[in-house]
């Protein structure tokens, strides 16, 4: 009788392996994905592309039985040979190749060249031809690095006695309301694609008091822009008990803090492929709505055009008011407007065309919207009342309210745009593995 133990033995090693010593002048075995080929006559240079990076292989002639010119850029292969220091080798060592198993092979040439450094293509052939452009090595560490923000908001938030959650995609009812909802059709009852998932983790606040989870949103919004999509991710945390919205943006700061430390300690080699630099999150600036219009409007001359809301050149200025000002690559702005803000957002007491609500700038584009909730159902019905809206399709969200709930708030981070900041990229796209949005339904 064979048993299933749960450890392998392996027989082929990787990089982080032999970066861990001792393997200098020993025979080793270890497999990937032929990235590029150079020829130098006798010798030609094999570059293996793995999980970890690249690694140089030498293929002598005589010393391998086969011919190199057998290989194919794209083929799989396992490679036996032995380990030699090199510094001009990515990593630090090459292998000198004396076997080379082909364990399978392209069918047809690669239709772009992702073995050079920069893909010099168009990003809408780059999401065309998705499945290959992301095994180059710059595009591909974009998502390493998009790992490593996920990762940290899980960390910090379990750190900070968070539990993780799984909520529902479909829905009866939209959280945020507005007509920028997809519909469908759910055993002939009509459903929408969740906004948000808003609702459910107000109701989990009563059950575990801080919840979080990083999932999928839908935004029917015909928007055809570079900060735009119609799928995206979205890290969300709710926490109850709180004593006000400021609590909210502590946690960020927190998260935004272990984010950059666990970055620059673990996904260094991403952050030097892609050059980048990470932001100071030390500490935050925030800054009422009102009087960060104020600001821009005198610093910049610019009149204000919309007093409700922040227009994307508003979000510009006040990012760069703020660098300019104090050096910070990130704002807090607080308090907007009621009119702009969903029912549930809970209105300044001192000033009730306020809410206790805030937006995170990066880079002067939001990537955060975030709040106090209002925690008492009479005060939740009569604004909804208020504002002329329905109850129908919330009487389990109601629920929660009529059998007691703790003051809470949480926010809602947009990970697709966080990235795009991060690495300084210009369009979400490009930060953003399969993009949904009016005109791409595939790959």
């Amino acid at each position: 009788m064979e048993f299933i133990s749960g450890q392998t033995q392996k027989k082929v090693v990787e990089i982080s392996d032999i970066l861990s010593g001792g393997y200098e002048g020993r025979q080793i075995s270890m497999n990937g994905a032929v990235h590029t080929i150079r020829d130098m006559g006798d010798v030609a240079f094999v570059i293996l592309r793995k999980r970890e990076g690249l690694v140089q292989t030498i293929f002598e002639r005589g010393a391998v039985d086969m011919d190199f010119r057998q290989l194919k850029e794209a083929a799989t292969v396992e490679v036996t040979g032995t380990v030699k220091k090199e510094d001009r080798a990515p990593n630090g060592f090459e292998i000198r190749l004396q076997a080379v198993q082909v364990l399978s092979e392209p069918k047809e040439p690669m239709p772009i060249p992702i073995n050079k450094w920069k893909l010099g293509t168009s990003l809408e052939t780059k999401l065309n031809l998705r499945p290959i452009s992301l095994r180059n090595v710059k595009e591909r560490a974009k998502f390493k690095i998009q790992e490593g923000i996920v990762r940290a908001f899980r960390d910090y938030l379990f750190s900070q006695g968070f539990t993780e959650i799984h909520t529902p995609k479909i829905g009866a009812k939209g959280a945020e309301g507005g007509a920028n909802i997809f519909k469908l059709d759910y055993f002939h009852r009509p459903a929408i694609l969740e906004q948000s998932p808003q609702f459910y983790k107000q109701m989990m606040v009563g059950v575990f008091d801080r919840v979080f989870e990083t999932a999928p949103v839908f935004r029917a919004e015909k928007h055809n822009t570079k900060r735009h999509l119609n799928e995206y991710t979205s890290l969300d945390f709710e926490m109850g008990y709180i004593d006000s919205f400021q609590d909210i943006m502590q946690m960020e700061t927190g998260f935004l803090q272990h984010m950059v430390k666990l970055l620059k300690e673990q996904y260094a080699r991403e952050l030097d492929i892609l050059g980048v630099a990470l932001p100071s999150v030390e500490k935050i600036p925030q800054v009422r709505f009102d009087e960060a219009k104020k600001l821009v409007s005198e610093k910049y001359d610019r009149d204000i055009r919309n007093p409700y809301d922040l227009e994307p050149e508003e979000e510009a200025l006040i990012g760069q008011y703020f660098k300019e000002e104090y050096g910070a690559d990130f704002v807090f702005v607080t308090h907007y407007p009621s009119k702009k803000r969903p029912f549930y957002a809970m209105d300044d007491p001192a000033d009730p065309t306020y809410t206790l609500s805030f937006d995170l700038l990066f880079g002067g584009l939001e990537i955060t919207t975030g709040g106090q909730r209002i925690h008492d159902l009479d005060t939740l019905e009569n604004k909804i009342k208020a504002r002329g809206m329905t109850d129908e399709g919330m009487e389990h969200y109601l629920m929660i309210f009529r059998h007691g709930m703790p003051p809470h708030g949480g926010l809602g981070i947009g990970l697709e745009r966080m990235t795009m900041k991060l690495l300084g990229e210009e369009n979400v796209r490009e930060t953003t593995l399969f993009p949904r949005d009016l005109s791409r339904l595939e790959p």
